[in-house]
């Protein structure tokens, strides 16, 4: 079967046929990175699907917390390194890279977060992101515990326990619809 586009199995919507909304924001993107990232373009075929998704990510990833532009990047790349999403990796693998100003890490965690060279606090915070994206899971008493000890808010751990669920949500999508990476990500922030 031949894919539709390079962006999704599903297709994708050409810009012009898009609301006005969503094509501002490939617009600002395209001047701002100098391309349009393929999550926009494959979630644009679903607009109520698209603006959903896009609010979310950018509470989650940009909005005041108590955690890191670089640390929420890393509980992204070592999610989706663990569920095996070339799309997720490779994009917030670029982004982790720019903010966090040390591809090395980078690349330790996209590869085995497990081995990778952490801060203590880093090994906390990948360590619950990634138990929350086991099947089945549900905190323990002890594990909130445990992360109060090292430091963290209730809010913090809400952060992290968002982040890793929304982007096992987001890695499962792009495993559906086969989305792949645009070639940029892959030279950014090296």
């Amino acid at each position: 079967m031949q894919r539709p586009s390079s962006v999704s199995r599903f297709g994708e919507t050409p810009q012009a046929e898009l609301p006005d909304d969503i094509q501002a924001i490939f617009e600002k993107n395209q001047e701002r990175l100098g391309f349009v990232p393929n999550v926009f373009r494959a979630y644009a075929r679903r607009p109520e699907h698209f603006r959903a998704f896009m609010l979310y990510h950018d509470v989650l990833m940009k909005a005041p917390s108590g955690l890191s532009r670089a640390e929420r990047e890393a509980i992204v790349v070592a999610v989706s390194s663990e569920n095996r999403c070339q799309y997720c990796m490779t994009a917030h693998g670029a982004a982790l890279r720019i903010l966090g100003k040390d591809p090395l890490l980078a690349e330790q965690i996209a590869n085995n977060w497990r081995t990778a060279e952490l801060s203590p606090r880093l090994r906390t915070i990948l360590s619950f992101a990634s138990r929350v994206n086991e099947p089945g899971f549900a905190a323990s008493d002890d594990e909130i515990a445990h992360l109060h000890e090292a430091g963290f808010s209730d809010d913090d751990i809400w952060d992290i326990a968002s982040i890793a669920a929304f982007f096992g949500l987001s890695n499962r999508m792009a495993g559906v619809m086969d989305m792949r990476p645009n070639p940029e990500f892959y030279t950014m922030g090296r």
